[in-house]
C-alpha cells in the first residue's frame, strides 16, 4: 500500500464550524438557531442580526476572548478516521482563516489530537500537494478539481455546495476511510 497525503478541510469537514458558532451566538444573543438553517455559503449574517458578513466575522473574531474557531465542536466520526487514516497515511491540514484565527486553529488542533505533522492556512488550497483532498467549500472544490487533476477530491455533501464534475460525493467519515482504503488496495 503507497502513502498518501491527504489534504483535509477543516470547517464543515472536521470541526463543525455552523453548530459551534451557533452555540455562541444563541448564548450572547438568546437566540435558537441551529446548523440546518445554513444552505449557503456566505449566507450567515442572514440568520443572525448583523447587517453583513464583515460584521459576523467581527463578532466571531471574540474580542478579548478566544475567536469562534477555538472551541468547535468535532464532526461526528472524524476524530477516529483521521486516527485510522493517520496510521498508513499522510494526514495534511489545509484550512483558509482568517489571520485573528491562526492561534485559535492550532489551540483547536492540539486539544482535539489532530494526528498531523503539517498545516497549511491559505486559501491557495490548490498549492499544496496532495494526492486526495476532502472539502466542503464550493469554490474550493472547482479549483482543486481544475488545479489538481491528478487528485482524488471528495466533497463532503453539505447544504452549501453542489455536486462538481471530477469530485467524488460522501456524506460519512466512514465513508471516506472506506473509499480511501479501497483505492490504495487496488
Amino acid at each position: 500500500m503507497s502513502r498518501l497525503r491527504l489534504g483535509i478541510d477543516l470547517d464543515g469537514v472536521v470541526a463543525e464550524f455552523n453548530g459551534g458558532w451557533m452555540a455562541r451566538y444563541n448564548a450572547e444573543f438568546g437566540s435558537n438557531l441551529t446548523p440546518d438553517l445554513v444552505d449557503r455559503w456566505d449566507g450567515l449574517a442572514d440568520l443572525t442580526h448583523f447587517d453583513h458578513m464583515g460584521q459576523f466575522w467581527r463578532w466571531a473574531r471574540g474580542g478579548d476572548g478566544p475567536s469562534i474557531f477555538r472551541n468547535l465542536p468535532m464532526i461526528e466520526g472524524a476524530a477516529q478516521a483521521l486516527d485510522e487514516l493517520a496510521l498508513n497515511h499522510d494526514v495534511v491540514i489545509i484550512t483558509a482563516k482568517p489571520r485573528w484565527a491562526i492561534s485559535d486553529t492550532f489551540g483547536w488542533l492540539s486539544d482535539n489530537k489532530i494526528p498531523t505533522r503539517e498545516v497549511h492556512i491559505t486559501s491557495h488550497k490548490h498549492e499544496v500537494e496532495c494526492n486526495v483532498y476532502v472539502e466542503d467549500s464550493p469554490r474550493q472544490l472547482a479549483t482543486i478539481v481544475q488545479k489538481r487533476p491528478e487528485a482524488m477530491v471528495f466533497r463532503f455533501i453539505r447544504a452549501w455546495n453542489e455536486p462538481v464534475p471530477g469530485a467524488h460525493d460522501i456524506q460519512t467519515w466512514p465513508e471516506l476511510t472506506a473509499l480511501i482504503a479501497e483505492s490504495t488496495s487496488i
